[in-house]
């Protein structure tokens, strides 16, 4: 039998000239991994967000703004975990949506792919990749308008705002470590 030709030089895979090199990374970059790990890190546990006994009715309107900002200091990476659950489930229940949101992102991504290439031109002039996407999402646009986005938004919004804010105003903060239960390095 005879040996395999090996393959000719520009048919093998070469990441710094091929441009869907960029596509196969699935690791976010250094400060989107360090941002996700602070939100991680935060979140409070689960019980303590959710237990029952630390809910009462703040007696007027000073102690109403004061658990919203300590709860919201708090409970940060807690509540943005849940508004982007509610994220997830209105895109997941309106299967237009996220159709709309399909065609958004890969028209973004030949955008991309197409001006590592060569430059646009329109009617002679030359058009960068900021107003290649413009027009990418000025095209969306009607789809979105269909799929009602802006009834999705508002939605998540007011969810946000009713479930969120009533945890935030109604959970009673926990009272202050007193200084002589706290240790001391020797």
């Amino acid at each position: 039998m005879a040996e395999p030709k090996p393959l000719p030089q520009e048919l093998l895979f070469n990441p710094e000239s091929d441009p869907r090199a960029g596509l196969g990374r699935l690791s976010p970059p250094g400060w989107v991994r360090q941002r996700l790990e602070e939100i991680w890190g935060g979140v409070r546990p689960w019980g303590s967000f959710l237990d029952q006994r630390r809910f009462g009715v703040p007696r007027d309107f000073g102690e109403l703004c004061r658990r919203l900002g300590h709860n919201a200091e708090r409970f940060q990476s807690n509540y943005l975990i849940l508004f982007l659950g509610l994220v997830l489930y209105c895109l997941l229940t309106s299967p237009l949506l996220l159709v709309a949101l399909g065609v958004f992102v890969g028209a973004a991504v030949a955008v991309r792919l197409r001006a590592r290439e060569a430059p646009l031109v329109i009617l002679g002039r030359e058009l960068g990749p900021a107003h290649q996407l413009g027009v990418a999402g000025g095209v969306s646009l009607p789809l979105f308008w269909l799929a009602g986005a802006g009834a999705a938004v508002f939605w998540v919004l007011g969810a946000a705002l009713v479930f969120l804010g009533s945890h935030g105003a109604f959970r009673q903060p926990e009272p202050p470590e007193s200084p002589e239960l706290q240790m001391e390095p020797v």
